[in-house]
């Protein structure tokens, strides 16, 4: 029903026009973008003084809903012809472009939105902020559209990581230990390739090629429990217990693997178990922060 109300040129009210947007920006990864925001803030922060500050809301607010009408936004803009073999876009979890000019318009807005957190963070923000906006374009769009060349879609979905990268040198005024970086984005590539796993028969039909059309499913399993394993050795690297947290990753993906769970229904687990395990990061740092230890 929402695909074919959005494409009723100039015939939605406001409440329809919101409710796309709202399907567009993909509710359930809100976190995947803002959660980063949170631990970056935390683990920056030398006093809890320093948790909530009007920047620290700010990014926040940014990466929890615009950043999100953005980077999904672009995406389906330019992905508007191949959308149409994929079903997740049939009466699901997300809508097909619908072409409208205010929907354009929107996504651009979204994006310019972030520029003002220039004139606030040192170079190192500033260099963060330029990368994401430009991974969060050329993933979708010409000339490099990363997200149809294997091995470069993966690596370049590192961008989910850069806003937590932003809040630490908010906060800091410096970047995140590299190990940490290092983990943080080989975790992203790890979820983006696994989240590719039930478009591979869509992407194929559309002469889409990804990694994981490339890889076939069996080994897209292996390429991502591996790439986890190493987010989790980099992240012990900072310290042993964040290792220990983002362990959890690998063992999970092969217990999906082994158990013959339909990888399409596996996937929507991720964002509650992402939910958790950022939680526990999260917590695990402030209960440091505030009592030692």
């Amino acid at each position: 029903m929402m695909a074919t109300e959005s494409r009723r040129a100039g015939g939605l009210s406001l409440f329809d026009r919101l409710r796309y947007l709202l399907v567009l920006s993909r509710p359930r990864f809100w976190l995947y973008l803002a959660g980063p925001v949170i631990i970056g803030v935390v683990y920056a922060a030398e006093s809890t003084a320093e948790l909530i500050t009007p920047l620290s809301v700010a990014l926040f607010a940014y990466f929890l809903l615009p950043a999100n009408i953005f980077l999904y936004g672009v995406n389906d803009v330019f992905d508007a012809d191949i959308d149409v073999e994929n079903p997740k876009k049939d009466e699901g979890p997300e809508v097909r472009f619908s072409g409208d000019r205010w929907v354009l318009a929107i996504v651009i807005v979204a994006g310019l939105a972030s520029l003002p957190f220039a004139l606030v963070v040192g170079l190192a923000g500033k260099l963060t902020l330029v990368a994401f906006l430009v991974l969060a374009v050329e993933y979708s769009a010409p000339p490099c559209r990363f997200k149809t060349t294997p091995g470069l879609d993966s690596l370049s979905n590192g961008l989910y990581v850069l806003p937590g990268v932003l809040a630490f040198t908010a906060v800091a005024g410096e970047l995140p230990p590299l190990p940490a970086i290092v983990g943080g984005w080989l975790w992203t590539m790890a979820m983006h390739t696994f989240s590719a796993i039930p478009d591979i028969d869509p992407d194929r039909q559309a002469g889409i090629a990804t990694t994981a059309t490339v890889l076939g499913q069996s080994r897209t399993y292996a390429y991502c429990g591996l790439v986890w394993a190493l987010a989790a050795g980099a992240f012990a690297l900072v310290h042993p217990l964040l290792g220990a947290v983002l362990a959890v990753y690998p063992f999970l993906q092969v217990a999906i693997a082994l158990s013959g769970v339909a990888v399409d229904r596996a996937y929507w687990w991720f964002p509650a178990i992402n939910t958790v395990v950022g939680m526990v990061l999260t917590m695990g740092y402030l209960w440091r922060l505030m009592y030692g230890g």
